[in-house]
């Protein structure tokens, strides 16, 4: 078995759903695969005195995983008064309108389409909901769209896909781009060095209690990545599915459409740098 203090992160065993931080709560979706890990992590955030509280990505269109989640709220004695999306992905937003429609709440999220209601989210945005205090961290690179969510008073971030409680996360090209990413890397990892994050509340997998070896994981892993991929093209493997399966050859193939994504995020990024 492995140690979990020894992996990147430092990710939590145990049940995934349940109390993550004093203000954070994750109920678990039941939409488990080899992309979404274990299954979308919703998560519950209020005050501890407060009887409002923030919802961050319903999830799938799933009535048993939404109606759990407003059941999660009301044993707390809390009422969901807001929905936040990280990103319009359909493991993370799908639901949201459903979810609006049971909990009678907005639907708050950086891309216009997914709103429900006038408000949107962007830079400098604080949640201040039942006197929540979450800042907006737009975090491009996953998805145009993403976004994640700055937890003072927990020290934490939730993070959405762009960081994962395990493994990694794909850059979608051509919404998501490289140059992007590791923009938003950096951006993180300045909230672990700046801001004394160091809990990473991620879209899927397990809570990190390391953050800043988590991002720096992430961002060494891109770098041998970026650096295998032009490799690859320099010794001729051109299209970007010759060097997925020269470069992921090691990789589960169900998970090579996926990495195809990334190298030809990578292969525009490489372009653009002169690099290849």
């Amino acid at each position: 078995m492995s140690d979990a203090a020894a992996l990147p992160g430092q990710p939590r065993g145990g049940v995934l759903s349940g109390p993550a931080t004093a203000r954070a709560v994750n109920v678990l979706a039941p939409n488990a695969s080899p992309m979404t890990l274990d299954g979308t992590n919703t998560w519950i955030v209020a005050e501890p005195d407060s009887d409002l509280a923030v919802v961050i990505d319903p999830g799938p269109l799933d009535d048993v995983h939404l109606r759990a989640v407003i059941d999660t709220a009301e044993r707390a004695g809390r009422r969901i008064a807001l929905t936040l999306l990280t990103h319009g992905h359909p493991d993370h937003a799908e639901g949201a309108a459903r979810f609006a429609e049971l909990t009678r709440t907005k639907v708050r999220a950086l891309d216009p389409g997914l709103r429900l209601g006038d408000e949107g989210l962007g830079t400098g945005d604080v949640i201040t909901t039942g006197g929540l205090e979450m800042y907006v961290v737009p975090t491009p690179g996953h998805t145009a769209d993403s976004l994640s969510f700055h937890l003072p008073a927990d020290c934490a971030v939730l993070t959405g896909d762009t960081v994962l409680g395990r493994g990694t996360t794909l850059v979608a090209h051509p919404d998501g781009r490289l140059g992007d990413y590791l923009d938003s890397l950096r951006r993180l990892r300045s909230l672990t060095v700046d801001d004394g994050v160091h809990t990473v509340l991620p879209g899927h997998g397990p809570v990190l209690d390391d953050a800043q070896g988590a991002v720096e994981f992430y961002l060494v892993h891109r770098a041998n990545r970026l650096a295998q991929v032009e490799t690859a093209v320099e010794a001729g493997y051109r299209t970007p599915s010759q060097v997925v399966a020269h470069v992921y050859a090691d990789v589960d193939r169900s998970l090579w459409p996926a990495a195809e994504l990334s190298v030809r995020a990578q292969l525009e990024y490489l372009d653009e740098h002169g690099l290849i």
